[in-house]
């Protein structure tokens, strides 16, 4: 059984790496490593969308919180996840009027604010990345685990070479057109699976109720969920890439939508197993992991075409991360650019020390949620930007409000600085609205009041090219 499950999935990243390669343009300019740029339908972009955002998490955070907090937590995460999209969709028109020959979130941050702003934007977003591959590699190890004999660290490395073959090699047109087929193919194996393991079920208890909490804490949840997950993913380099590779502005609002709505489809899908797991009475095991419950109680050899999917749902987030990051360290280099040469090998060397954290299978839900916060107290100054009244030090002066503010609510509730940044870094892994609450809320006020106040000269979006 091992050999035939080492054999299904590495067809199954062959049949990646084929797609990718046949995408590639040979002998292609820098410009269309990175962007692809106007060569994107609306559906392709949508369905990228949804494979790029799409990842090992949906098998593992939506079913835990629909099967704990109910329908409203649930709600504010699927909608989290689709918001990215929705505001690059209404937002990324005007950013590609301004800013026609943009590449990235950090070129965007230096024709509104100038290179300091740049800097401090790349830095956020290139480690908001890093730990989303080192936490899709970590998961794909403990799902192989968790379904099969073969070695976690086999799995582990195949993705990881795979997804870089080609995208090292084919650049951002390879990641897109994978994207599509995996798209398709994640949505096929889900309805396999899910269904499945649904007919599986054991029958519901006469008294069995919707999993939830008091009104006031699922809403506390949601809201926090769509902060964090929204903020967090506006420093996807990956999406702001998809701005430039839409062929129009038609294209691009039409893709986003989409891709938002395919995505809330998909969540909410996940999450509804998740609550219907924990309805019929399924031991949800210890830590807690509702979707792979379901399976224990389906066939043996659910578990190939589950392993498969989780395969695919990783890669189509890998492939997209590591362009995204390799594109940003490209972007970085100005106008002097860098030959694609250099960006290839920048995309391999970024990827050994992602890798060798992923193999020792930290878990990463605490670092994810520091990213988030940190994102989220600079992504209003940073969207600001094309305000005409913003300047750099309103940007910087709101970022670093953002982050007091994200300290102040813990400071205020239990008397101490010590215990307000305890607070922020959310010991115990556990997600709690007060520290996202003030992050947005303090750069957000802090940002307009200085713009207000005092606006400044700035660089012209269109003087970055």
């Amino acid at each position: 059984m091992p050999y035939l499950t080492s054999a299904v999935l590495g067809a199954a990243l062959l049949c990646f790496a084929f797609l990718g390669l046949r995408a590639r343009r040979a002998d292609g300019p820098l410009d269309d490593y990175v962007t692809a740029r106007n060569s994107q339908p609306a559906a392709s972009l949508g369905l990228s969308f949804l494979a790029s955002g799409m990842g090992a998490w949906i098998l593992f955070a939506p079913p835990e919180i629909g099967a704990f907090v109910g329908p409203v937590a649930l709600a504010g995460y699927a909608i989290g996840s689709a918001l990215p999209f929705i505001v690059l969709g209404l937002y990324g028109p005007t950013i590609r009027r301004h800013l026609p020959e943009g590449r990235s979130i950090g070129e965007f941050a230096e024709a509104c604010y100038g290179v300091g702003v740049r800097r401090w934007v790349s830095v956020v977003s290139v480690a908001y990345m890093a730990i989303f591959l080192i936490a899709e590699l970590t998961a794909i190890g403990a799902i192989t685990a968790l379904l099969s004999d073969v070695p976690p660290a086999l799995v582990v490395v195949g993705v990881a070479v795979t997804t870089l073959l080609y995208t090292a090699i084919g650049g951002l047109r390879a990641s897109l057109a994978t994207d599509r087929w995996q798209a398709w193919l994640l949505i096929a194996l889900l309805l396999v699976v899910g269904g499945v393991a649904l007919l599986r079920l054991p029958e519901m208890p006469v008294e069995a109720a919707l999993p939830s909490i008091p009104v006031g804490s699922a809403l506390s949840v949601a809201l926090t969920l769509i902060i964090a997950v929204t903020a967090a993913n506006l420093f996807h380099q990956g999406y702001w890439q998809r701005v430039w590779a839409a062929r129009d502005d038609r294209a691009l609002n039409r893709g986003a939508w989409l891709g938002g709505a395919t995505t809330v489809a998909v969540v909410a899908l996940v999450g509804g197993l998740g609550m219907l797991a924990a309805m019929s009475g399924v031991a949800l095991g210890e830590p807690p992991i509702p979707f792979f419950a379901l399976l224990g109680e389906a066939p043996g050899w659910l578990a190939l075409p589950a392993l498969v999917l989780a395969v695919t749902l990783v890669a189509s987030s890998v492939d997209t991360l590591q362009n995204g990051i390799a594109s940003l360290a490209v972007a970085g280099s100005g106008r002097r650019g860098l030959s694609i040469g250099a960006a290839r090998l920048a995309t391999v060397v970024l990827m050994v020390p992602v890798v060798a954290v992923a193999l020792q299978g930290f878990s990463v839900l605490r670092l994810f949620l520091i990213a988030d916060l940190l994102c989220a107290a600079i992504v209003v100054p940073v969207l600001l930007g094309l305000w005409r009244r913003m300047s750099p030090l309103a940007a910087v002066a709101g970022g670093v409000a953002g982050m007091l503010g994200a300290v102040l609510p813990g400071w205020v509730a239990q008397g101490s600085l010590s215990a307000g940044v305890l607070a922020a870094s959310f010991p115990g892994s556990i997600p709690t609205l007060p520290p996202f609450l003030g992050a947005l809320a303090a750069s957000t006020l802090v940002s307009l009041l200085i713009a207000w106040l005092r606006p400044g000269a700035r660089l012209h979006p269109t003087a970055v090219r």
